[in-house]
C-alpha cells in the first residue's frame, strides 16, 4: 500500500516513515502544503496522512482542494493537541479520520489500517481475511487452516495488496504502482517473482494469471 505523508517537522516526519516502512508500507513525503495539493491528486494513493499546520499552504486548504477535485483517497489528519476546533474543521472538510499530537506510533499504525479495510468494505477484525486465508498485519504472517505461514517482506506486502482487493484483476503496472514509493525503480519482473513465492507457499490456484491483464487473487487454496 502507497501513503503521502504530508508533515513539516522534520524530525516526526523521519520517525513516522522509518516506523511505517517497518509496517510494509511505500511512503512518499512532502513538507510543503502547494506541493500535497498537486501530488495527493496526480499520484495513486491508498491513504494520506495530512498534517494541518503546513508552509505554503495550510492543511485544511490542501484537503478542500482536494475534495473539491472529487479526490476520494481516505484522509487521516493530524492535529494539534486538546484542538478540538481543528479537529471540527477537518472532519467538515472531508477528513476520513484524525489523530491528535502527541500520539503513539501503534495507535497511527491502527488507524491506518482501519481507514484501509473501511476503504475496501472489509471489516476491522484481528486479521485481514480473503480466500481462506487470515493475513496478520502486525506481525507479517498468514495463517490458513490454523498453520501459521512465515512471509518475507515484500510477500507480506504484495498478499496484503491482493488481499484488499479479492477477485479484481491487478495489472502489473497497477501492483507497481501501489507497492513501492515514488523514488524506487518498478521491476515487473521482480513483482513476477513474489508471485511465485506466494503461489508455493499458499497453492497456486490462489492468485491466478490473466495473459495480457495481471493477476487475479481469491481462489479457493489448493
Amino acid at each position: 500500500m502507497r501513503l503521502l505523508l504530508v508533515e513539516d517537522n522534520v524530525p516526526l516526519a523521519d520517525e513516522l516513515l522509518a516506523g511505517l516502512q517497518r509496517q510494509g508500507y511505500a511512503v512518499d513525503w512532502l513538507a510543503d502544503g502547494r506541493d500535497a495539493v498537486y501530488q495527493g491528486r496526480s499520484e495513486p494513493y491508498d491513504l494520506i496522512i495530512l498534517d494541518l499546520g503546513l508552509p505554503g499552504l495550510p492543511g485544511l486548504d490542501v484537503l478542500a482542494q482536494w475534495r473539491a477535485a472529487a479526490l476520494a483517497i481516505p484522509v487521516l489528519v493530524l492535529t494539534a493537541r486538546d484542538s478540538w476546533a481543528e479537529r471540527i474543521e477537518g472532519l467538515k472538510a472531508g477528513a476520513d479520520d484524525y489523530l491528535s499530537k502527541p500520539f503513539h506510533p501503534e495507535e497511527l499504525y491502527l488507524r491506518i489500517q482501519a481507514l484501509l479495510r473501511r476503504s475496501h468494505g472489509q471489516a476491522n477484525q484481528p486479521t485481514l481475511q480473503a480466500a481462506g486465508l487470515h493475513l496478520d498485519e502486525g506481525r507479517q504472517c498468514v495463517l490458513r487452516d490454523g498453520a501459521e505461514i512465515q512471509l518475507t517482506a515484500a510477500e507480506f506486502r504484495l498478499l496484503r495488496y491482493f488481499m484488499l482487493h479479492p477477485e479484481q484483476i491487478l495489472s502489473k503496472s497497477h501492483l507497481a504502482e501501489h507497492l513501492y514509493d515514488g523514488e524506487t525503480e518498478r521491476d515487473s519482473n521482480v513483482l513476477e517473482v513474489h508471485v511465485n513465492h506466494l503461489r508455493r507457499k499458499l497453492g497456486r490456484s490462489v492468485i491466478e494469471t490473466r495473459r495480457g491483464q495481471g493477476y487475479r487473487f481469491g481462489a479457493s487454496p489448493a
